[in-house]
């Protein structure tokens, strides 16, 4: 999946700077995409060129000048197209900490333990932010009232994959720390 399917579909919220994106990205799709401020610049810029969204200047008193991004009907056609395609194929796992655990018994099994309780409780505040944004989606209604009345349902539907995912990391954290403090015990 491009950056560009990606910021297309934050833009479906309404138009934003790409500030606001930046920050936002992490609110709106990063339970599902990672970007960096600089790499989202460059894409809206191609995107602009591309004919995909179109900018306009805001002045700001006191502050530099913004300019704020919104889909044109070229982008929501690509948003129709991309949509109809079928994925190439499901997502795979490349953990880095995971092929440090699966060397923790020739490794430092301290060092990779400390790696699990880092990623463990990085995965609750993420969890944590999630929920909080569940909160303000819902404003208040039953999640089936919200899936029922919403303009959109696709920002819930992914955030509840991004809660699923970091609720087996916690999960799966909580395990691997069980066994890796038990068998430290055994060995001491």
């Amino acid at each position: 999946m491009a950056l560009r399917n990606a910021l297309m579909a934050a833009l479906l919220e309404g138009e934003a700077s790409g500030y606001d994106l930046a920050k936002g990205f992490d609110a709106s799709v990063a339970n599902f995409w990672m970007a960096t401020p600089q790499q989202l610049y460059r894409e809206l810029d191609r995107m602009e060129a591309d004919g995909l969204i179109s900018a306009r200047v805001v002045e700001q008193e006191k502050r530099p000048n913004k300019r704020l991004f919104s889909l044109t009907d070229a982008g929501l056609a690509a948003v129709h197209a991309y949509t109809a395609e079928l994925p190439a194929r499901p997502s795979t796992i490349r953990d880095e900490l995971l092929v440090k655990v699966q060397c923790v018994d020739a490794g430092d099994a301290a060092a990779v333990r400390e790696a699990v309780a880092e990623r463990t409780d990085w995965s609750r505040a993420k969890l944590a932010r999630y929920e909080r944004l569940r909160g303000r989606l819902l404003g208040g209604r039953s999640e089936e009232q919200h899936l029922a009345e919403a303009d959109r349902v696709g920002p819930y539907l992914t955030l509840l994959r991004g809660i699923a995912f970091e609720q087996e990391n916690v999960r799966w954290g909580e395990i691997a720390l069980r066994v890796l403090d038990g068998r430290a015990a055994v060995r001491h």
